[in-house]
């Protein structure tokens, strides 16, 4: 019987530890969870539509405007279609990225490929 209350006890504690990793980060956070699943919300303060360059990337910059970024959402050229032009229709506002978060050039970023990872709020 103690066996069952201690594993009851001890799940118990998982899902409280998996319901706190689970939770929304802000951009200042994303940097400790690289390579996790998550969600990211914050501000657009600044995006670009690189249109010339290789994969005609879309950049969506939370926080502060780029080089400054505190955290990216990025989308390829070839989702962009999905999203239709996010750079202008989520300016400014807070919206919220879910995906894997990954670093690149010391800032992390997630790459967004369908549009139902992001959620303006």
């Amino acid at each position: 019987m103690i066996r069952y209350k201690i594993a009851g006890i001890v799940l118990a504690l998982a899902q409280v530890a998996a319901a706190q990793t689970t939770g929304t980060l802000t951009p200042q956070q994303a940097a400790a969870h690289i390579g996790e699943t998550a969600t990211v919300c914050g501000i657009v303060a600044s995006t670009n539509y690189a249109s010339r360059s290789k994969g005609e990337p879309t950049y969506l910059n939370f926080e502060r405007p780029f080089p400054n970024q505190i955290f990216t959402v990025l989308i390829w050229g070839s989702d962009r279609p999905k999203f239709g032009e996010p750079e202008n229709k989520l300016m400014g506002k807070r919206v919220c990225a879910t995906g894997i978060i990954k670093e690149y050039r010391g800032k992390p970023e997630i790459v967004a490929t369908d549009p139902r990872q992001l959620v303006a709020q």
